[in-house]
This record gives structure tokens, sequence and C-alpha cells, in this order.
């Protein structure tokens, strides 16, 4: 029997590495397939348009359309990780980076629907929601101001794509000097691009690339989720851990966990998801959550430049250039708004005032979510077919 007792936890902790490893393993070939997904979407955007690619984006020929269709798809799909991801590949296929910018814009503000959610299971205790409101909804409320800031500016002096721009020129630059590195993604990618590329080559037309951008937006949708999923069960543990040790120290050790936490899980979604029933029961303030909140915003930004690994060729530096604006955008906005004392409360203030309303009545709720993230945005998408 001692024999037996003193095996079993042994046994029991192959087993877990065993386990970990084929996690690990499924990761990799997740993350393939995530590189396989946004080449998919390029190819079978220029396969549809040829060299009129930007013809198909005419409709979202006003950066405003732009940002509504970046806000409605990522508050449909709820990750902006696969809408830029997504963004990422309709760029190679000729989307026009005046364009993506407002889109990516759109999608932080999106993103942000799914912690307020989250707050609704704290919707019966009245102290515990408005303190869970208040803690998802700064979020929301710091992505808005953000892009009522930058988008202006953006549009008048052009920022963000000027300096992603020289960056993007430099990296792929610096990574055409060695073919190497080009050639092995695409070697590398090449197995499953062909497959991916056979399975619609029957199609007459252009529907062979319409069939191919489906597939590719298909499994990023599919993929994104996995890796989510694979990656909490992986990496949850370490990431409490983190949250309790590092989130109450300062703004600074704040946003550095937050960014951590959300590139181990790969998803801001699930980030805040973990912060917001924390705020909710007490054991962090409101003042505590934010900076841990814009570091999410910071780790989201990965995917992208994950993402932007799979284009090669032509469309390689105007691919990157995007995922850049992405991690651009959130930096510049924390600059902007955390870093300026007059501008850092205003967020907090809009939140604990939202807050307070949502206490009182929870009719505010319904009209905030269906509001902000559906219906204004589909009022100004109808409104502006009149101009």
């Amino acid at each position: 029997m001692n024999f037996e007792s003193t095996a079993l936890p042994g046994s029991a902790n192959k087993s877990n590495v065993k386990s970990s490893w084929i996690s690990w393993l499924l990761v990799s070939f997740l993350v393939y397939m995530l590189l396989a997904a946004v080449g998919a979407i390029g190819s079978g955007f220029k396969a549809a348009a040829g060299n009129d690619a930007k013809e198909l984006f005419a409709f979202a020929s006003n950066p405003g359309i732009a940002l509504i269709v970046g806000v409605v798809a990522t508050s449909l799909i709820q990750s902006s990780s696969t809408v830029t991801s997504i963004i990422v590949g309709m760029v190679a296929g000729g989307l026009p980076i005046s364009i993506a910018i407002p889109m990516v814009m759109g999608a932080n503000i999106g993103t942000s629907l799914t912690s307020t959610l989250v707050s609704l299971g704290h919707i019966r205790d009245g102290e515990a929601f408005k303190r869970a409101f208040s803690a998802a909804t700064v979020h929301d409320s710091f992505n808005i101001l953000a892009v009522a800031i930058l988008l202006p500016l953006e549009l008048l002096f052009r920022p963000l794509a000027t300096i992603s721009e020289y960056l993007a020129g430099l990296l792929v630059s610096d990574a055409s000097v060695s073919m190497s590195g080009v050639n092995f993604m695409k070697v590398l990618l090449a197995p499953a691009s062909d497959l991916l590329k056979a399975s619609v080559a029957w199609l007459p037309g252009i529907w062979s690339g319409v069939a191919l951008i489906l597939i590719g937006i298909g499994l990023i949708l599919v993929v994104v989720t996995q890796i989510g999923k694979v990656l909490r069960k992986l990496m949850e543990g370490r990431a409490m851990n983190i949250l309790h040790t590092a989130v109450g120290r300062g703004p600074a050790s704040g946003m550095a966990s937050g960014t951590l936490v959300t590139v181990l899980v790969q998803s801001s979604s699930t980030t805040t998801s973990l912060i917001v029933p924390l705020a909710g029961t007490g054991v962090f303030s409101l003042k505590q959550v934010y900076p841990f909140i814009l570091g999410s915003n910071i780790g989201t930004t990965i995917t992208a430049l994950l993402a932007a690994t799979a284009i090669s060729g032509a469309a390689a530096t105007v691919a990157l250039q995007i995922a850049l604006v992405h991690l651009l955008f959130n930096l510049l906005a924390i600059a902007v708004i955390y870093v300026l004392p007059f501008l850092r409360q205003l967020p907090v203030v809009m939140a604990e005032t939202l807050a307070t309303l949502a206490q009182r009545n929870k009719a505010y709720v319904a009209v905030y979510i269906v509001g902000v993230f559906f219906a204004l945005p589909l009022m100004v998408v109808g409104v502006s077919q009149w101009f």
C-alpha cells in the first residue's frame, strides 16, 4: 500500500506534464492556423477583386463608417484580436490604410462590451454591481475618449499612419536584407495555404476568392476562440497570481501586469472579464483596475502583430503597418489621456456616473449597451447613406 501511495503522485505529475505538452503543441498548431487564415483572407480578396480590390471597400470610404464597422463587428464577434487579424488580412488584400485605421479604433471600442456584460453578474447586489459596472465601463469610457481625441488628429495630421509606415518600412527592409526570414514564413505556411486554395479552386471566377475569404474569417473566429480557451487553462492560475501581486502596486505595475496577462491569454476580453468580478467583490478599487485595463489594451495588439507575419511580398509592409497602428494607437491614447492629469480622471468620472445611474435604474444598462454598441453605430451608418 505504501508503494502505491508514493507512486500515484508521481504518476499524476507525469500525466500533468504530458497534458501540458499536448496543450502547448495545440497552441502552436492553432497559431499556425491563425497565420494561414490571415493569409487566406488576403489571397481571397486579391482573387475576388484582382487589381480593383479597393473598390470592394467603397461602402466604407468614409472614416466614420469605417469606425462604426469596427465597433459593430467587434461587438458581435466579441474579440478585437479576431477583428484586427481580419483587418490585417483585408489590408494585405487592398483595403486602404486610411480606412483600416478607423476600423482598428472601432475594434477597441467594441471589445469593451465584454467586460460590461460580465459586470451584469453582480446585478442583484446594488453596491457590488456599482463597483463592477464602473470597473467595466471605465474601459468603454477610456476607449471612446481615445477615439474622440485621436481620430480627428489622425484625419488632420496622420501621426499614426506616418509613424507606423516608417517603422514598418524599417522592419520589413531589415527582414528583406536576409530573405531567409520572409521565405521561411512563406515556406512554413505553404502547405496550409495551398490546401485552403485547393479546397475552393473548383469554384468559378471570383467565387473562389469569396469562399477563401469566408474560410479565412471562419478559421480566425474558431482559432482565436480556441487559443483563448487552451491558454486560459494553462495560464489562468499564473495570471491570477500576477493580478493579486501586481495590480495594487501602482499604475506602472498595473499596466505591465495587464499587458502580460493579456499576452498570456491572447484576449483583452478574457483579461477584463477576470478583473471585473474582483472589482465587484471589492478586491480591487476602480483606481487600481483602471491602469490594469489600459495594459490589456496594449497586450491585445500582439495578435495583429503575429497575424502580420503571415503576409509576405509587396503587401508585407502595409500588413505590418496596420498591426503597428493598433499598438501605437493604444500607446498614444495612454500617453495623451492617462499621463495628462486633467484628462486622466475623465474616464473614471464617466464610468462612475454611468454606474450610479445603472444602480438606480437597471433600464439604463440595456439602453447603454444597445445604444452605444449597436443602435447608435447603425444609425450613423444609415444617416450617412443619405449624404
